[in-house]
């Protein structure tokens, strides 16, 4: 009987070992450690999310998340190669691997999560849809736009979502679309429609940046939809998929517990066990990621904590201005909450 128990022991040990190997090791993962850069799916040109300036240099908040995701893999934040892709191209791209991880804007449904190949690995924003009209415009509410032509993008939720409103509200709105952002923009911007729909930090940051004046534009208070806006990876690598999320839990992590861009190497000597753990400097939480011991301190050195991000890019430091709202902190009343880094 004892022999018998001692087999059994034995091929447990054995199985937890293969599946803890299994854990270290990744298709996604071994492409972008051997080619020794991160392949990035972004948009085309989204103030505060994904944006490149005249000398190719890409910035944004969803820009942020890949570098951060190759600081942890890769040890340096520059090995990112960004990919501009429209909304159509977006999806297409991940499941045929021509990009290790789309981080361009993009809402978290039950359709795109259950049949498109794809898992997204987290919300770094909580968004909605709202409408943007011309100042001048006497409509001080969504459901004042009966009749309007408005521009929106195609192959986004943002198009399905107007239809719905408009056929709920007995509107009548008129969609004028188009593939790229960019030509959306320049519709709305050249009177071709009388209102503007996408998501509202989209149309926060589009005001900011693509209008003359952007006082002569103005985002009504409505929003019709809830848009969880986050990364994803293709479905079929479940490891590089919590290298992903995890990255971006130990951002939000770093903010709850002051670890910032500026201070996390002195923050290596905190005696708090929490700060420790996410740090590298007790237990060695990188090795179940199949990562090095400080790789969420290199993903803060290289971006900053969540906060830092946020407010950078699409906040109070940023042209856009947009408050945090609900992607503040959970212990700040907002919805951003990191499981235990434990």
């Amino acid at each position: 009987m004892k022999q018998v128990k001692a087999g059994v022991a034995a091929l447990v040990i054995g199985s937890v070992a293969v599946f803890s190997g299994m854990a270290h090791a990744g298709k996604t993962l071994d492409a972008v450690k051997q080619r020794g850069q991160l392949i990035c799916g972004v948009s085309t040109g989204l103030p505060g999310f994904s944006q490149a300036d005249s000398q190719g240099n890409w910035a944004g908040l969803d820009v942020d998340v890949c570098k951060a995701v190759a600081a942890a893999v890769l040890g340096d934040a520059s090995k990112v190669k960004f990919v501009p892709l429209t909304a159509q191209q977006r999806f297409a791209a991940l499941q045929a691997g021509e990009v290790d991880v789309l981080s361009r804007n993009t809402t978290w449904t039950l359709t795109r999560d259950a049949s498109l190949g794809m898992l997204f690995t987290g919300v770094t924003y909580y968004d909605g849809q709202g409408f943007m009209i011309p100042s001048k415009t006497k409509v001080n509410s969504a459901k004042g736009l009966k009749g309007a032509t408005v521009c929106v993008q195609s192959g986004t939720t943002t198009e399905k979502n107007l239809t719905d409103f408009s056929k709920s509200n007995n509107l009548n709105l008129k969609p004028v679309v188009f593939e790229k952002l960019e030509a959306a923009n320049a519709a709305y911007f050249a009177g071709r429609c009388q209102a503007y729909t996408t998501d509202a930090s989209g149309l926060a940051g589009i005001r900011a940046k693509e209008a003359k004046n952007p006082e002569e534009h103005k985002i009504l208070p409505d929003l019709i939809s809830k848009e969880p806006l986050g990364p994803s990876v293709r479905r079929g690598d479940e490891e590089f998929f919590t290298i992903v999320k995890w990255t971006f839990n130990a951002l939000l992590e770093a903010e709850e517990y002051g670890v910032t861009q500026a201070n996390v190497d002195q923050m290596k000597s905190s005696t708090e066990p929490p700060i420790q753990r996410l740090l590298g400097t007790s237990e060695d939480m990188g090795k179940l990621l199949g990562l090095d011991k400080e790789w969420a301190a290199r993903a803060v050195k290289a971006v900053g904590n969540y906060g830092e991000m946020f407010d950078r890019n699409v906040g109070e430091k940023s042209s856009i201005k947009l408050p945090r709202g609900l992607n503040n902190l959970w212990s700040k009343g907002g919805l951003q909450y990191a499981p235990p880094l434990r």
